[in-house]
């Protein structure tokens, strides 16, 4: 995959991105929202990495692409993970530092379009927690419609999140 938008480059994790990965990692929106994808060192980043490439060619996910500047700075990430209940849901992180640009809402709007067919699917869900509302504006802004707000299964805890879905 590789996609480019008017700031924006999507594309397929290559080995030596492993350091900038673990580095974009370490920042504290990460560790609040998402800690399981904190990397500690650049073999985990790695690690990860040779992980997601192996996932490319199975189809099966998560399939994850980082997302790159157009001087091919890595920024971030978007992702389409598959659900124990057969749904897909998209995910995506803008490091701190490139954050309140609008970046991820350009990510996801680039990807949706592209993903949703490659899955064979119409509709993909958005789930993030109620208090992350720079997740819930990418979702809003992004064309997804809010199903549920509540409490919710969120990184194998149960806490107040909101589910959004997005249908072509």
């Amino acid at each position: 995959m590789k996609l480019e938008t008017q700031r924006l480059i999507i594309t397929e994790f290559q080995p030596e991105m492993a350091e900038a990965v673990h580095l974009n990692s370490l920042d504290e929106d990460t560790r609040r929202f998402v800690p399981d994808e904190v990397f500690e060192t650049v073999e985990e980043a790695a690690e990860t990495i040779e992980f997601l490439m192996g996932c490319y060619a199975s189809g099966e996910g998560p399939l994850v692409y980082p997302v790159l500047l157009k001087d091919e700075t890595y920024i971030g990430y978007v992702q389409a993970v598959p659900l124990e209940d057969g749904n897909w849901e998209v995910g995506y992180h803008i490091g701190m530092n490139y954050t309140k640009k609008g970046y991820a809402t350009e990510a996801v709007r680039a990807f949706l379009p592209v993903i949703l067919p490659k899955l064979g699917v119409r509709d993909i869900l958005g789930i993030c927690r109620s208090a992350n509302g720079a997740s819930v504006k990418v979702l809003e802004r992004s064309g997804f419609v809010k199903e549920f707000e509540g409490m919710g299964s969120y990184q194998g805890e149960e806490q107040p999140i909101c589910r959004y879905r997005y249908s072509l």
